[in-house]
């Protein structure tokens, strides 16, 4: 199995369509057995449901993530894992030890022209009524 987190400098990257690299963790009976970093070479949004396909990605877990993208990698029956906070490698330790994790119905509902990104200062998409 294979589990993929955006990522920048090892924390989880809370605005999944601008996700500078993936770390993407192989998995073997609960076990890691291998993590590399892969660049998304710009790819974003729903376009890194295809990215991810072709590193055969199994698992998603994120931060925050748009309508589109949800549904670009459900079609690809990737199970996705979305609202966390913290760095990968806690991710996917916490993901591989069963533990309840995220937050089903993170989203990033607003577009970016006013310089805002997600995961500003205080400020989690999804987490006030503006967005």
């Amino acid at each position: 199995m294979r589990v993929a987190i955006p990522t920048e400098n090892g924390m989880v990257y809370q605005h999944f369509g601008h996700a500078p690299e993936f770390t993407i963790y192989d998995v073997e009976a609960e076990l890691i057995k291998n993590k590399e970093f892969v660049s998304t070479d710009g790819s974003g949004h729903e376009a890194l449901a295809d990215f991810l396909t072709v590193h055969s990605v199994n698992v998603v877990i994120c931060g925050n993530i748009g309508s589109g993208a949800k549904n670009a990698l459900r079609e690809k029956r990737m199970e996705l894992i979305p609202g966390v906070v913290g760095t990968a490698d806690d991710m996917i330790v916490k993901y591989l030890s069963g533990e309840q994790m995220g937050n089903p119905d993170a989203e990033c509902i607003h577009h970016h022209e006013d310089g805002h990104e997600c995961g500003d200062g205080d400020h989690q998409c999804g987490s006030c009524g503006q967005h």
